[in-house]
């Protein structure tokens, strides 16, 4: 698996104006090349962790918040409840990411593995709720069939930023 480089991870930790000090890789970058989405190790600090997918993209954070300020958030919630074929496109995308972050956990971690197959994305037990939208977007942008956040993207007219705001924020 490829690992994140010293540079990503600089620019990684000024997006989101912490250290990220479990992340394993960058998945998508946006065209100017920076980092939009990132892999996670499923444990921060010796405990579970498990939010594998990041989304570390300023833009689309923004954009993702705006959306649950409007209440998105329950909107989807009431169409998993409504609509069976999405509430199992969801689930099956809890699923696939309960797969991956058990695939990625080092032998050594294995005593974790109990806990991290109980919980979906973002460390979630209840798969007809949604606790946020980044988590879904990032899912999403990771390769992970996750409608939500298929949706969430569609919603988002202007999908990157103008200004290439990376560059000149987070690369000095």
């Amino acid at each position: 698996m490829e690992h994140i480089s010293d540079k990503d991870l600089n620019v990684v930790a000024r997006q989101l104006d912490t250290n990220v000090g479990n992340a394993v890789s960058v998945v998508k970058c946006c065209s100017f090349g920076f980092p939009v989405t990132i892999l996670s190790y499923p444990l921060k600090n010796g405990a579970p962790f498990p939010t594998i997918h990041y989304l570390t993209c300023p833009h689309l954070i923004k954009e993702i918040s705006r959306l649950e300020e409007k209440g998105m958030i329950a909107v989807f919630e009431t169409i998993i409840q409504m609509d069976e074929k999405f509430r199992k496109r969801v689930e099956n995308a809890h699923r696939i990411v309960i797969e991956k972050r058990l695939g990625i956990l080092e032998h050594s971690d294995k005593k974790w593995r109990d806990v991290l197959s109980e919980v979906g994305t973002g460390g979630i037990r209840d798969f007809t709720k949604v606790k946020c939208l980044h988590l879904h977007v990032a899912d999403f942008l990771a390769g992970v069939d996750n409608p939500i956040g298929k949706n969430v993207v569609e919603m988002i007219q202007k999908r990157e930023c103008n200004n290439n705001y990376c560059f000149y924020h987070c690369n000095s």
